[in-house]
C-alpha cells in the first residue's frame, strides 16, 4: 500500500533540522519500499504492507535514529485521494488555501462554536480527519492556526493546496 507521511514542524528551525536523505534513510531502516521525499517540510511517500501503525513507527524510528521527537500524520495514497475530492471550500489560490491534517477526527462540535468573526478574513471547513482553511492574506500572521493550536491536544500539520495535490498526484504514480 502507498502511504504519504507528513512531519510536524521539522525544518522551520535549527533545532528541527532533518536532511532529507536522513529522513529517508530512517523510513528504508524500517523497512519501508519506494521511499521518496517532496520539499524540505518532512513529506514521505512510502509502500508499505500489513504495517497497521506506520505513523508510530516512523515516531520511532525518527527518535532512535535523529534523537527528535517529531509528530507524524500518515495518509494512504486512497485517504488522500479523498482529502481532495471531498474539499467543501473553493481554492481561489492554491497558495494561500491549505488543508490541516488531524491524527484523529476533529471536535467538530469544539470548533464549530469558534466565532468565524475571530479569524476573519481568514475561512474553515471540516473534514473527516482534516480542516479545510483558506488565508486571503496569505501566512504571514495567520489568526486561525494559534487559534486551532489552542484548542486542539493531537498532534496536527498543515500543508498548502500546492503540495497536497502535488502529493496525492505522487502518490498516484505507477
Amino acid at each position: 500500500m502507498r502511504y504519504v507521511a507528513l512531519l510536524r514542524g521539522i525544518n522551520v528551525n535549527p533545532a528541527t533540522a532533518v536532511a532529507m536523505a536522513d529522513l529517508k534513510a530512517v523510513l528504508e531502516r524500517l523497512g519501508y519500499d519506494g521511499v521518496r521525499t517532496h520539499l524540505r517540510s518532512g513529506n514521505v511517500l512510502f509502500r508499505a504492507d500489513g504495517d497497521p501503525s506506520p505513523a508510530a513507527a516512523i515516531e520511532r524510528g525518527l527518535a532512535e535514529d535523529l534523537g527528535l521527537r517529531i509528530a507524524v500524520i500518515v495518509r494512504t495514497a486512497e485517504e488522500l485521494r479523498g482529502v481532495v475530492e471531498r474539499n467543501p471550500m473553493e481554492v481561489r489560490d492554491p497558495a494561500r488555501f491549505a488543508v490541516v491534517f488531524l491524527s484523529g477526527p476533529p471536535d467538530r462540535e469544539r470548533l464549530e462554536a469558534i466565532d468565524p468573526a475571530a479569524y476573519a478574513p481568514e475561512e474553515m471547513a471540516i473534514g473527516e480527519r482534516e480542516l479545510y482553511v483558506h488565508f486571503p492574506d496569505g501566512l504571514r500572521r495567520p489568526k486561525l492556526p494559534p487559534l486551532l493550536e489552542k484548542l486542539s491536544s493531537a498532534p496536527a500539520t498543515m500543508r498548502n493546496w500546492n503540495t497536497v495535490t502535488r502529493l496525492l498526484a505522487l502518490a498516484e504514480e505507477p
